[in-house]
């Protein structure tokens, strides 16, 4: 990015956007931070959180990383951001909702169909979190859609491996959601939890 647009962008956030915000801000910064979602998506520049959730500022814990991908329960492996920031939202910011959101057209899924990149220690390893996902089938549309909701799946299962997890959720304080979101169309899709299939937001609980 060109240092005099990233210094417009600076300088458009605190004259325009920070001024609809402030009396928000100041307050979460009197009050403290209470958000009542942790949500896990995925570093593509085209999936913007708050926008998506339709959330203010301080509604949101957001946990960013290639494929929105939730690594095992393993204190033993040492540093770990998005295990820090699972167990911060759970433990300190007790959260009521964890969502974790995939992607039309994700890089990452499309790249667990392919060769390492040159040079990619850290990624080729972390995309092995992901493998399970994959398909035996030939590449193709739909079977990356149908890996981008099967991995979205492999995470919630991981995030019942971290003990305040699976305890908050066992208590009724703690609620996970799967969602995966089309970029194309703007829709985002619900994991339906008893037909194991992805509803779209739009029409989810039109019938109750």
């Amino acid at each position: 990015m060109p240092e005099d647009q990233f210094l417009k962008g600076l300088r458009r956030f605190k004259d325009e956007y920070f001024p609809r915000y402030e009396e928000e801000y100041r307050k979460l910064v009197t009050d403290g931070q209470h958000p009542n979602t942790l949500f896990i998506g995925c570093s593509d520049s085209r999936v913007v959180p708050n926008l998506l959730m339709g959330t203010a500022p301080g509604e949101l814990f957001i946990v960013r990383n290639v494929g929105n991908i939730v690594p095992p329960f393993a204190p033993e492996l040492g540093y770990h951001g998005t295990c820090a920031a699972i167990e911060f939202a759970v433990l300190n910011l007790h959260v009521k909702d964890i969502v974790v959101c995939g992607h039309s057209h994700c890089g990452a899924i499309r790249a667990l169909y392919s060769p390492p990149l040159e040079g990619s220690t850290h990624l080729g390893k972390w995309l092995e979190l992901a493998q399970d996902a994959t398909l035996p089938v030939t590449i193709s549309e739909e079977a990356l859609r149908r890996t981008e909701q099967r991995s979205i799946i492999l995470q919630l299962e991981r995030l019942m491996t971290y003990p305040m997890v699976r305890e908050q959720v066992e208590k009724g304080n703690l609620f996970l959601h799967g969602c995966h979101y089309t970029i194309e169309e703007g829709e985002v899709a619900i994991l339906d939890v008893k037909s194991v299939m992805f509803v779209p937001a739009s029409i989810a609980g039109a019938s109750s």
